[in-house]
C-alpha cells in the first residue's frame, strides 16, 4: 500500500513538473510547449482515473489531442511567419458562456446519475471550460487567460478536496501564471497592432 501510494505520489510530481513547463513556454510563445502538455495529460489521465474524477480524466485525454494539434498548428503558422495573437468580440464570448454552461449542466447531471463521480457538476463545469480554453489558446486568443485564471482559482479546491494536493498547488501556481500569460500576450498583441502585423 505505501508502494503504491509512493508511485502515484512520483507520477504526480513528474506529471506537474511537466505540465509546469508546458505553460511556462506556453506563455513565452514556444512551440517546445506541447510536448510538455502531452507527456503531462497522458500522466494525468492515469491520476484522475485513480482520483474518480473522470470529466477530469477525458479532459485530459482532450488536451492530448489538442496537444498535437496545437504542435501541428503552431509549426504551420511558424513557417509562414503568421501566428498572431487574436481578440474576440464580445458576443462570442456570450455564446461561449452559455453553450459552455448548458454543456456543463447536462454532462454534470449524467456524470451524477450513471457513476460513482466525486464533484460532478463542478467537475463538468471545469472539463468543459476547458476544452473551449485550450481551443482559444491553441488559437492564440488573448482572452484565453480571463477563462483560466476563473477555471484555476475553482480548480485549486477540487483537486484539493480529492487529496490531489500536488495538482492542488500547481494550479495554485497556474493561477499566478495566467495573470503573467494575460499581460504578456496582451503586450505582444500591442506590439503586433502598432506594426501592423
Amino acid at each position: 500500500m505505501t508502494g503504491e501510494l509512493s508511485s502515484m505520489m512520483v507520477i504526480e510530481i513528474v506529471a506537474t513538473f511537466a505540465n509546469l513547463l508546458y505553460i511556462i513556454f506556453l506563455i513565452r510563445e514556444k512551440i517546445i510547449c506541447w510536448s510538455f502538455g502531452i507527456a503531462g495529460s497522458l500522466l494525468s489521465i492515469y491520476l484522475f482515473v485513480d482520483a474518480r474524477l473522470y470529466s477530469e480524466a477525458f479532459l485530459y485525454g482532450f488536451y492530448v489531442a489538442m496537444g498535437c494539434w496545437g504542435w501541428l498548428r503552431w509549426h504551420q503558422r511558424l513557417e509562414i511567419d503568421n501566428n498572431p495573437i487574436i481578440r474576440w468580440p464580445l458576443h462570442l464570448h456570450w455564446w461561449a458562456l452559455l453553450l459552455g454552461s448548458s454543456i456543463s449542466l447536462g454532462l454534470g447531471y449524467a456524470v451524477h446519475n450513471y457513476s460513482d463521480a466525486e464533484r460532478p457538476l463542478l467537475d463538468a463545469f471545469t472539463t468543459i471550460f476547458s476544452l473551449l480554453a485550450t481551443y482559444l489558446e491553441i488559437t492564440k486568443v488573448l482572452e484565453t487567460w480571463i477563462y483560466w485564471l476563473i477555471l484555476n482559482v475553482v480548480s485549486v479546491w477540487l483537486y484539493h478536496d480529492r487529496a490531489l494536493d500536488i495538482y492542488a498547488a500547481l494550479i495554485g501556481c497556474y493561477s499566478v501564471l495566467s495573470v503573467w500569460g494575460f499581460l504578456s500576450w496582451r503586450r505582444v498583441y500591442r506590439l503586433q497592432d502598432t506594426t501592423g502585423c
